[in-house]
């Protein structure tokens, strides 16, 4: 079977480097445009053309790929399958309609849930207990096509955002290879999606700025959610202090929200709306990550400091 594959981020690389290793035949890489990167403004090359690069596929990397000449490139591939994962752009119906076997999605949640592009960091915030990996045949739709297989994990209860994407891009990897094999074989049925659904729209920096009246618990999974970006941050002495680990106690503080309550050598304690929140590592403003017992060195935090 040939098969043009689509897609930019390390996920999309992850799932890529299982399809070669497994000896499946791609002739071709789509994957978004380099883009300039940092104060220097080098041009970075995706995680996936750098991966293509390395095994020598060709690479194609259209600003649009729903435009006529686009459309031709992937036409003279002659293609039997396309596999997107994490690509980017949207495909349109001409594009869909090209390989016999049409095009299949890698999408990183349990369809018809958390459709969308952030469906890993969402399930987090949102309190879930389970993930998963749906592998789906492409319609015109927003993640709505019928439902090829389906596996379903469970959340460790420290996850992270970034732990997640690292599981499921294994995930969405494997569970390809098998669809793959059922689609040659004729022996999978797409089941159209049926359920409650949500969107998860994509993430936005200024999404990390904690809200000290939300709950404990809302706030921790914020501080999970999005570990690594953008990351959950407060304000410390008019700097930005970014906030990569914490654990939920479920006392009262009896102090306004953002208040420190107390310290030690383990945390900093911070009054929430409900409950308090004990800050386990952090990083403040233009230093490295650290243990709190390693800040509290050099910041005297004290009980009654605002944060926020």
């Amino acid at each position: 079977m040939k098969i043009i594959f689509m897609g930019t981020p390390d996920l999309a690389a992850s799932v890529l480097k299982t399809m070669l290793e497994a000896g499946l035949s791609v002739s071709l890489v789509v994957t978004q445009p380099d883009r300039q990167k940092g104060r220097g403004k080098s041009v970075v090359k995706t995680p996936v053309k750098l991966l293509a690069e390395e095994w020598n596929i060709p690479v194609f990397q259209p600003v649009r790929v729903r435009t006529p000449e686009a459309v031709e490139r992937l036409r003279e591939e002659k293609a039997d399958l396309i596999v997107v994962a994490a690509f980017g752009q949207i495909l349109s119906k001409e594009i869909l309609d090209l390989p016999p076997y049409g095009c299949v999605n890698v999408h990183t949640s349990l369809l018809p849930m958390y459709r969308g592009a952030a469906p890993i960091q969402w399930v987090i915030l949102n309190g879930e207990k389970y993930s998963g990996v749906t592998i789906m045949k492409m319609d015109e739709g927003l993640d709505t096509g019928p439902i090829l297989l389906q596996e379903k994990l469970e959340l460790d209860p420290k996850e992270t955002g970034e732990s997640l994407y690292d599981k499921l891009s294994l995930m969405g990897g494997k569970l390809l290879l098998k669809a793959i094999e059922g689609l040659e074989a004729g022996t999978l049925v797409p089941v159209p999606q049926e359920g409650e659904t949500c969107y998860a729209s994509m993430l936005k920096k200024e999404m990390g700025d904690i809200d000290w009246t939300w709950s404990a618990e809302k706030t921790e999974r914020f501080v999970r959610g999005l570990n690594s970006w953008p990351s959950a941050y407060t304000r410390y002495q008019g700097k930005i202090l970014k906030i990569w680990d914490a654990d939920v106690l479920a006392e009262s503080a009896g102090a306004e929200p953002g208040t420190v309550v107390r310290t030690d050598k383990a945390a900093i304690y911070v009054a929430c709306g409900q409950g308090t929140l004990a800050l386990k590592e952090v990083q403040i403003e233009g230093k490295k990550r650290m243990p709190v017992s390693a800040f509290l060195l050099g910041y005297h935090v004290k009980a009654g400091d605002i944060l926020g």
